[in-house]
C-alpha cells in the first residue's frame, strides 16, 4: 500500500468526484481510478459505491476515511520531527521544483538571488507538479516554485500554506526556422493540412494551460499530436530537429530565438496563442519549536519583503 493511495482516498471522500480529485492531484482520471482500485484490493473490500453520483463511500470507506486522515497527520507529525533534528551545520533550503522550472527558471533565480540576499547551501528536488505538492505537503521541502493561473490554482489551504511571486512566464508556440529564417510550420494550419504537434503528457500543468490557449482561440487551430512528453526541454528538443510546433516558456527558448534556430510559429496577427503564469514559492506556515530552518525563514522574510 502506499500513501499516495491514501492521499486519492481522502480527496475523492471530500470531493465526491472522481474527475475532479483526479484534476486535484494532478493525474489523469483513468490513473486516479486505478489507484482508488489498487487501494481497494489492499483492503479487501469496496470503499466507494459506484452506483450513485455523486460519489459515495460505502461504509468501509467511511472507516478508511477517518482512519486515513488519522495516519496522514502521524506521518506528516513524525516527518516534521525528525526534520526538527537536523544539526544547524546542515542548514541546507530544500527546494520542491517541477522538471520544467529546475531547468529554466531556478538555476538563474538562485544566481541572482545569492548576489542580493547573499549565500546559502540548497538542494534542488526536480519532480511533477503532484509529487513536488506532495512533497511540500509531508515535509520533504522548505518551499515550493510552481507556476500558477487563476483558472489552474494550486490546491493548498491559505490557513496553513503562503505564498509569494517571483515572477512570470509566457507560455507561446515555437518551431524551427528555415534556412531563410522563416517558420517550418505555421499556424493555424488547414483542416486538410494538419501541423505537426509536440505536446505535454496528459495531466501535465503546462499540458493543461496549453489546452486552455487552444480552446479560447478565435481561430480554429488545425494540429495533429505527433509526440508527446512530460518536459518543455524534451519538447524544445524535438522542435529544433523540425518535429513539430511546440509550446514552451519564453526562458526555455531565450538562447535559441537569438540564434535564429527557432522562431514564433504563430503570425503577429493570430492572437490569443500566448498565455502568461506567475512563478510562485509557497510554504507552510511556521508553527511550533520544529518551525522551519533558520535560512529558510531568513530566505522567506527576504522574498516576503
Amino acid at each position: 500500500m502506499e500513501t499516495k493511495w491514501l492521499e486519492d482516498f481522502v480527496s475523492l471522500a471530500e470531493t465526491r468526484s472522481f474527475s475532479r480529485s483526479a484534476q486535484l492531484r494532478h493525474v489523469t482520471q483513468p490513473a486516479f481510478s486505478r489507484r482508488i482500485q489498487a487501494l481497494e484490493g489492499w483492503a479487501g473490500t469496496d470503499l466507494v459505491d459506484r452506483t450513485s453520483y455523486p460519489t459515495r463511500l460505502t461504509a468501509a470507506g467511511e472507516t478508511l476515511y477517518a482512519q486515513a486522515l488519522e495516519m496522514l497527520q502521524a506521518l506528516q507529525s513524525t516527518r516534521a520531527m525528525l526534520r526538527g533534528h537536523q544539526s544547524a551545520g546542515k542548514d541546507v533550503v530544500d527546494f520542491a521544483v517541477p522538471h520544467t522550472l529546475a531547468f529554466t527558471f531556478f538555476p538563474p533565480w538562485v544566481t541572482q538571488l545569492k548576489e542580493k540576499f547573499g549565500h546559502f547551501k540548497s538542494r534542488l528536488i526536480a519532480a511533477n507538479v503532484h509529487d513536488a505538492m506532495v512533497r511540500l505537503v509531508e515535509g520533504g521541502c522548505d518551499l515550493l516554485i510552481a507556476y500558477h493561473h487563476s483558472s489552474l490554482p494550486i490546491q493548498l489551504p491559505a490557513d496553513r500554506y503562503e505564498m509569494v511571486t517571483l515572477g512570470q512566464e509566457v507560455i507561446a508556440p515555437y518551431v524551427r526556422a528555415n534556412a531563410d529564417g522563416s517558420p517550418m510550420y505555421q499556424l493555424p494550419g488547414h483542416p486538410g493540412q494538419l501541423l505537426p504537434y509536440l505536446g505535454y503528457a496528459p495531466g501535465a500543468y503546462l499540458g493543461q494551460t496549453v489546452d486552455m490557449i487552444l480552446q479560447q482561440s478565435a481561430t480554429a487551430i488545425h494540429l495533429d499530436r505527433v509526440y508527446e512528453t512530460d518536459m518543455a526541454e524534451g519538447l524544445k528538443a524535438m522542435a529544433l530537429e523540425g518535429h513539430g510546433i511546440a509550446f514552451l516558456p519564453s526562458s526555455a527558448v531565450k538562447r535559441e530565438l537569438r540564434a535564429r534556430r527557432l522562431v514564433p510559429a504563430a503570425p503577429s496577427t493570430l492572437g490569443g496563442m500566448e498565455i502568461v503564469l506567475d512563478i510562485r514559492a509557497y510554504r507552510e506556515k511556521p508553527s511550533g519549536p520544529a518551525a522551519a530552518k533558520s535560512t529558510a525563514q531568513a530566505l522567506w522574510a527576504y522574498l516576503a519583503g
